[in-house]
């Protein structure tokens, strides 16, 4: 019972490279080490910030901050078993994934616009010039129907992730870069 306390706490040091500082697991582990008769009790729990990434498809990612107190490694990481560990140190562990949907940001103020220099854009509201949430391909406007270019000018709403692509797909051919490649 003792050497598997020890293998533990040994484990838990070693996952989260607590290399340096004193607290109460490494109080134990050396206590363990020099006296073999100490006594395995309860697990020491350990806190630890957790931040769960979220990537959505239009590459907004939004970020969850939360403190954990791990008490079991094993409910610990049977928790976060969907999750990519992306980064971690001896106080925070981040996690994320990848979600195949637009952004809580885009189905709520997402609007589909053209910069001045023909930039297919999304905007955080209505097309203005400073609100651009990202920008993809740029475009021939005269290539356009004018009611293509009304459209563009006012905005389209980016409504879920079908229209978001569709959108996308639809202005592709007017990309001066495809365009070039045509001719």
């Amino acid at each position: 019972m003792r050497l598997r306390g020890f293998i533990t706490a040994w484990l838990l040091l070693s996952l989260f490279g607590i290399q340096g500082t004193v607290g109460p697991v490494q109080d134990f582990v050396a206590k363990a080490a020099v006296n073999p008769s100490v006594e395995v009790g309860e697990p020491v729990p350990i806190q630890r910030t957790i931040i769960l990434q979220r990537v959505y498809l239009d590459g907004e990612i939004s970020e969850e901050t939360f403190e954990e107190t791990i008490i079991s490694m094993d409910d610990f990481w049977r928790k976060y078993d969907k999750w990519l560990l992306v980064d971690q140190n001896d106080s925070q562990l981040v996690f994320q994934t990848y979600v195949d949907d637009i952004s809580p940001l885009l189905k709520g103020n997402g609007y589909f616009g053209i910069k001045a220099d023909g930039t297919i854009s999304i905007f955080n509201g209505k097309p203005v010039k400073d609100q651009v949430i990202q920008s993809f391909y740029q475009i021939d406007m005269k290539k356009l129907e004018s009611s293509q270019q009304t459209e563009l000018l006012k905005g389209v709403k980016v409504e879920n992730k079908e229209r978001y692509k569709q959108f996308l797909e639809a202005y592709k051919p007017y990309s001066i870069s495809t365009m070039k490649t045509l001719h």
